[in-house]
């Protein structure tokens, strides 16, 4: 295992770089950050937002794919995130790929070490990648979604509008026409 980069690095270089360490790393503002181990609660919310995304992807029959954890999506020149699960549309991408180029959705599960970073720079982040519709932040201990999306306000100017759901509510993800229940976010977690 080699020691983390000393210096700012590039999304290119990072890339480069995580392709040849063990465990899992982000890129924020060049700087490395090494992701932590999950808990259970965060893997078993993480797995049932990935089989709903799935599964109402193929429901509603749309031409779009689910990507779990572990695929990069690129926010500028010196920062990529990996979400816990993302949703594209179109073709299926190459797979020896490790970024995800035009995500439409893109989730974070909430964890005691990441929350504060979920809720602020990973919000602005996901917004300024132009594909990026929805954010889906899960709580996994209140039950909860926080989505944010893109959308305008009554004088035409892009907005960003957030709701909150708890179980029993519904999420119309418009593009690319997915409804998920809240509760199948957290089915069996």
């Amino acid at each position: 295992m080699s020691a983390r980069p000393d210096s700012t690095l590039d999304v290119d270089a990072f890339l480069a770089w995580a392709r040849q360490q063990p465990g899992r790393y982000e890129l924020a503002d060049g700087v490395v950050v090494a992701m932590a181990p999950q808990r259970v609660r965060h893997a078993e919310v993480k797995f049932a937002v990935q089989l709903a995304l799935r599964t109402g992807i193929r429901t509603a029959g749309l031409p779009c794919h689910m990507l779990p954890d572990g695929i990069t999506v690129r926010v500028d020149a010196r920062t990529c995130f990996e979400p816990d699960a993302l949703v594209y549309c179109g073709p299926r991408l190459n797979p020896d790929v490790t970024e995800a180029p035009a995500p439409v959705i893109v989730v974070e599960v909430l964890s005691p070490s990441t929350g504060g970073i979920d809720t602020t720079q990973k919000l602005v982040g996901y917004f300024r990648v132009p594909s990026v519709r929805h954010y889906l932040i899960l709580d996994p201990v209140r039950r909860m979604v926080i989505h944010h999306q893109r959308g305008t306000e009554d004088g035409g100017a892009e907005a960003l509008i957030e709701t909150r759901l708890a179980s029993g509510g519904f999420l119309d993800l418009k593009p690319p026409g997915l409804t998920l229940s809240v509760a199948d976010l957290f089915a069996d977690a």
